[in-house]
């Protein structure tokens, strides 16, 4: 399995995993979040939104292409710092920081 491949079974699971932790059903954020700088999007959106709309829909996009991939992935900890501020039930928190710990190893360890 080629590093794109599994880069696409992560996203998945992630995706997966974000639907039964009901943080995927939200409204798109509107044109002008996008445009923040700030990392994650913190200023404009909510870190599920930052991951179903930014992180999850361009690494799709890497995937499609078989583009070059990040050098490295750090979303975890953002994730898990987010997780426990919003005080998510343990079994929630460590589903979905595990799920993203994967892309991170995947995006990491890609060259």
């Amino acid at each position: 399995m080629n590093v794109h491949q599994e880069l696409d079974e992560s996203l998945r699971r992630l995706e997966a995993t974000l639907k039964a932790a009901d943080m995927w059903r939200m409204p798109e954020p509107p044109p002008q979040a996008y445009q923040s700088q700030a990392p994650f999007c913190l200023d404009t959106m909510e870190l599920p939104q930052w991951l179903r709309f930014v992180f999850i829909a361009k690494l799709d996009t890497l995937v499609e292409e078989r583009a070059l991939l990040p050098e490295k992935s750090e979303v975890a900890p953002a994730v898990e710092h987010y997780l426990k501020q919003q005080q998510a039930k343990a079994s929630t928190l460590l589903l979905v920081v595990k799920a993203i710990e994967e892309v991170d190893r995947v995006i990491t360890e890609s060259d």
